[in-house]
Order: C-alpha cells, then structure tokens, then sequence
C-alpha cells in the first residue's frame, strides 16, 4: 500500500475542513482534521502528522498558541498557517512561533498544495554539504540549526535553511524575488506577495547583530536580497 503523506487540518469552519479534505485527498494525501486549539493537539501527538495546515482564529486558542504548543514535541513538522488577516505584524508574528508559512485567506487550492509539495520536497532532499557560516553564526542544514558563537542555538524552519542556502550559494550576488519564489516556494512572483520579504525579516532577527542595520542579508531595492557571509 502506498504511504501517504497525512496533514493535519485545523479549522472551526465545517465547510472549510470538509473543503480542504477533500482536494487534498484529491491530490493524493491522507488528512486528518481538527476544529478547535486543544483537538489539534491532541491530534498531533496521536497522529503525527507530516504537515499541519493551522488557522489562526480557533474558538478556544489562537494559532499563535497551538503553534507553540506543536512545537514543544515537534520542531521540525511543517506548519502552514491559514489566516484571513493581511496585516505584515500578524504573519511575522506567525514566523516567530514557529510556522514555516502562511495562507491569506482566500487561497487557492492550487498554490496551497504548491506550498506544501515544495515543504515535502524540502524535507525529502537528502542534507549534504558543509555547514554555513554567516557572520558569527554557524548554520547546519542537515540539523536545521543555527548556532551563535555564545552557544545558544535556535531551530530553523524548513524555508529559513531553503532560504539562507540559496542565498549562500549565490553569496555576494544579488537574487530577484521571482527567484527565490520559483525556487524554494514553487510560486510565480505577484505584487502582493510579501512572503519573501517576512521570512528575510525573521532571518534578519536571528543573523544580525542590529537587524535594522543589516551588513549580511542587504536588500537590492527594486530586485530581490544577496548575501555577504
């Protein structure tokens, strides 16, 4: 029998869940659902899923907090999160819990399961090569790990090492946006996807001395980022 890929789908919204079971069957996955905060996590521990689709609005915890929750057990599970709010401060809230990407609603079927494949792909690619070494920070892709030279270390999600990898490989030379969407996310570039620009401000956080001043991921206006290790 085939194994299927089994994906975890969190929503309140009946029609919502009923909708996403059935086109991600479609597509050839195994979905598990659940309607509230508490359910998806007991979900998950029985379950572990090999991806959670996570709405923000649930009516008795946030997506914040489930994510968090998910995390304790689970650092490297792919989190989607599916959220209606637009707002920049909500999705990078959304990065800084853990979740590896997010959904604005409405969304369609066809970009939510490219995002998910390109997950998929991400976590079946077999990590070989050196670690990355970026300032005084020190990142290992197979661990999906970033250490600080104080000895803290922090977990990376599957698009920040996708990311930091691209980018090492082009190091010093600028890389466009329809770029990086094309190669890592599977997507065409569109005006309103800020998806690049809030992983690159999360990255900022964690790489950076002053995040605000940043002297190794520069931004090359009008184009895209580059790398200066």
């Amino acid at each position: 029998m085939e194994n299927k890929k089994t994906i975890l789908v969190v929503d309140d919204e009946p029609h919502i869940i009923l909708g996403l079971q059935d086109a991600l069957e479609f597509e050839g996955f195994r979905v598990v659902t659940a309607a509230s905060g508490a359910e998806a996590v007991a979900v998950h521990r029985k379950e572990r899923p090999d991806a959670v689709l996570l709405d923000l609005m649930l009516p008795d915890q946030n997506g914040y907090q489930v994510c968090e929750q998910i995390r304790q057990v689970d650092g490297t599970v792919p989190v989607i999160m599916l959220t209606a709010k637009s707002q920049e401060a909500d999705k990078i809230r959304g990065l800084d819990v853990g979740a590896d990407d997010y959904v604005t609603k409405p969304f369609s079927i066809g970009e939510l399961t490219a995002r998910i494949r390109a997950l998929f792909r991400r976590a079946q690619r077999p990590n070989e090569g050196p670690t990355i070494t970026i300032g005084d920070v020190t990142i290992n892709p197979s661990a999906q790990t970033l250490r600080r030279k104080n000895g803290s270390e922090e977990i990376l999600s599957f698009y920040e090492v996708e990311l930091l990898r691209l980018l090492h490989e082009r190091q010093g030379q600028p890389v466009s946006r329809e770029d990086i969407l094309r190669k890592i996310w599977g997507l065409e570039q569109n005006p309103g996807n800020r998806t690049i620009d809030n992983f690159i401000v999360k990255l900022r956080k964690k790489l950076e001395r002053d995040p605000a001043q940043p002297t190794h991921i520069l931004t090359v206006y009008g184009f895209g980022y580059k790398l200066v290790p």
